[in-house]
């Protein structure tokens, strides 16, 4: 159970690994100032893709199951995080979407009676201490209505990640990922048919290469990969891994720009890596000591 469990836990970090590419991808490989689009061709592609691989349409319920998840976890996470991220400075945005490794707790705590501890929220209060740490920067007045949209960005995949936890283990984990990129790319398309115009210029064969980067590697693995490790482990577990997202961010910022590690990044880094050890030990020893009793989930 013990090996079991830490090998669920290093498939699912894979997944915020790939995400701490993003930034670097999509600032040196993408059209700028298109962020709908950008979402859009991340999520819609990716999604058919696993659509073919997984073989399987919705049925029943799994029909607005798929849309409310699409919406929350791909569309609304998207779309919110893009505007957050054009209307703060300095990483801002970043720090109040650290919150969500705490809310998923406090959530799947009432909708999933998995158990939250003093530990788990002192975690996640260092969590969000540690990413501020990583990537903040002085800046003026914050703008309300960025911080409104980190806030719900933060509180759109909380809620999503828990409601998948709670109905996706009556069908694989690649087909519910599945139908929630598609939902949520469909989403994407209308908004940025609605509120975006199309790029002026033609794409590049450096754009291709990152869309087609972001799409299937950054986000149809890697969202395999996630939601696989929320119907493998108990839901905190992936969401804390997300925090490691910002400091892969940060490494290949370095490695980039050749910057030197300051010392309240590293004071950051360390800060996080300490949070989600935390909540990692602690779910791998509850997995290990009710093993004699019950299945692995």
């Amino acid at each position: 159970m013990l090996s079991k469990n830490m090998s669920a836990v290093a498939v699912t970090a894979v997944a915020p690994i790939l995400w701490g590419t993003t930034y670097i991808t999509s600032s040196a490989l993408l059209i700028a100032d298109h962020p709908l689009l950008t979402a859009t061709v991340r999520a819609l592609p990716a999604g058919i893709l696993l659509l073919v691989i997984g073989q399987r349409l919705p049925a029943g319920s799994w029909w607005w199951k798929s849309t409310v998840l699409g919406a929350l976890n791909i569309a609304g996470f998207f779309a919110f995080l893009f505007v957050a991220a054009d209307r703060l400075p300095g990483g801002v945005a970043a720090v109040v979407g650290g919150v969500q490794p705490l809310l998923v707790a406090v959530l799947a705590s009432r909708l999933l009676a998995e158990t939250l501890t003093r530990r788990v929220v002192a975690a996640g209060v260092a969590g969000v201490i540690g990413v501020a740490l990583i990537v903040l920067r002085a800046a003026g007045g914050l703008d309300g209505i960025g911080v409104a949209a980190a806030l719900l960005g933060a509180v759109s995949m909380a809620l999503g990640v828990v409601l998948a936890k709670a109905w996706a283990s009556e069908h694989p984990p690649l087909v519910v990922t599945a139908w929630q990129l598609v939902a949520g790319g469909i989403v994407l398309a209308a908004l940025t048919a609605a509120f975006e115009p199309l790029p002026a210029q033609p794409l590049t064969v450096t754009n291709l290469a990152g869309y087609t980067y972001l799409s299937l590697i950054g986000t149809a693995l890697a969202y395999a990969l996630w939601f696989r490790g929320i119907a493998a482990l108990p839901t905190r577990v992936p969401a804390f891994l997300g925090l490691l997202s910002p400091v892969v961010a940060l490494a290949i910022g370095g490695l980039v720009a050749h910057e030197t590690l300051t010392l309240a990044q590293a004071g950051g880094v360390a800060l996080v890596f300490a949070s989600v050890a935390t909540v990692i030990g602690g779910a791998v020893r509850h997995g290990a000591r009710r093993e004699p009793h019950e299945p692995s989930p």
